[in-house]
């Protein structure tokens, strides 16, 4: 069992260390601007290695925070340490080769706040541990990203993400005012049964996921025992969150197919991360096993991962669902885009002990009834 248990976790990690290792390696040497390869929607290209960065840093923030791994793991998991430190350190310092975008055009808030939602996942082991330089080239960048205005979408996320890397460095003029009119907007934007609308309006697509539920929840962890109306909508925002983490459950078929519907579906597995921080945070509603979570989830990844033209040649992703399918990347996609799937590996700051990983392999719900297996009836969240 023993043996299982850990062929279980090395198989994720090692799909995480895959997908992310190409870009790591080349902030590290400061290559990452020469190396990428830009050539897909280059009019993007100004943008593409913060997005490319901050990205990967987003699913692999909880396992560099993940304490009491076993010892080859552990390992591992000190040279990536380090490493993600030298690499936030070439992304900001002005004069690194690779010092990245923060100001110009109005994706870098977008890709500033996903950096800065690393920080919120991994307080002590990257927030906490920058050398006084790299932590004031960072808080510097951090704030020039505040000359973009954020739009009443998912985007004003982005920008109460940023000051919470600001308060997380340390930083006394973070701004309470963009955090709390993100946390009560979306609370006027909620439509029922664990969604909310991107802004005012509903869109089907995977971005209560991609990015709104992950930050309310994270936010309101963060600050929510800061006021009396946060911690009321912090009770809400938890359960509707976690009731969202059911539906994209469901939404996994018996194969790890699930539907390929609407914006920014080249972000493959990424669509998954609510579920994915629902088992990190152990907040799965009643009847959702982490285990039955795992083996959704890891069909989710066999199922993408299967198709060897999801990378080229040099082991970058490639725009795509199952493979290389470039007429599925919006205009505003390129290859540091795609680094979103990594939000799918969130559990892997979970402890190798932890029922998600040693629990005994289950179908989840897609896989049961299709087999002709029994699931509890679901119910709207009241």
């Amino acid at each position: 069992m023993e043996k299982m248990e850990n062929q279980r976790r090395k198989e994720w990690l090692e799909s995480m260390l895959r997908i992310v290792s190409p870009v790591f390696d080349a902030l590290e040497k400061e290559e990452l601007h020469k190396t990428m390869p830009l050539d897909f929607h280059e009019e993007r290209s100004e943008y593409a290695p913060l997005e490319a960065f901050g990205r990967s840093m987003l699913g692999l923030a909880p396992w560099l925070e993940a304490e009491g791994l076993e010892e080859e793991e552990e390992k591992l998991q000190a040279v990536w340490r380090k490493k993600a430190l030298r690499c936030l350190d070439a992304a900001t310092d002005p004069e690194s080769a690779d010092f990245m975008n923060f100001t110009t055009g109005g994706q870098p808030l977008v890709d500033t706040a996903f950096l800065c939602h690393t920080l919120v996942r991994a307080p002590k082991q990257l927030a906490g541990s920058l050398t006084e330089r790299v932590r004031h080239h960072l808080a510097q960048a951090l704030r020039s990203s505040r000359t973009i205005m954020a739009g009443s979408t998912n985007w004003l996320f982005f920008s109460a993400m940023v000051e919470a890397g600001l308060y997380l460095l340390g930083e006394k003029d973070y701004d309470k005012m963009r955090i709390a009119y993100a946390l009560r907007s979306f609370e006027g934007w909620y439509k029922g049964d664990g969604v909310y609308g991107d802004g005012e309006v509903f869109h089907w697509d995977y971005y209560n996921s991609f990015v709104i539920q992950p930050m309310y929840v994270d936010l309101l962890d963060l600050f929510g025992d800061s006021a009396e109306e946060y911690r009321i909508l912090k009770e809400k925002v938890t359960a509707r969150a976690s009731r969202y983490a059911s539906v994209l459950e469901r939404m996994i078929a018996p194969d790890g197919s699930y539907p390929v519907i609407g914006r920014s579906i080249c972000y493959r597995f990424g669509a998954f991360q609510m579920l994915a921080q629902a088992a990190l945070q152990r907040r799965l509603e009643k009847g959702l096993t982490p285990a039955g979570v795992r083996c959704a989830l890891t069909a989710v990844l066999r199922r993408c991962l299967e198709n060897g033209d999801m990378f080229d040649g040099n082991g970058w992703l490639r725009p795509g669902v199952y493979g290389f399918q470039p007429e599925l990347a919006e205009g505003y996609i390129n290859v540091g885009s795609l680094y979103l799937c990594s939000a799918v590996f969130l559990p892997l700051g979970l402890p190798a002990e932890d029922p998600f990983w040693i629990g005994e392999d289950e179908d989840w719900s897609g896989r049961k009834v299709w087999s002709g297996g029994h699931i509890a009836i679901d119910h709207a969240l009241d």
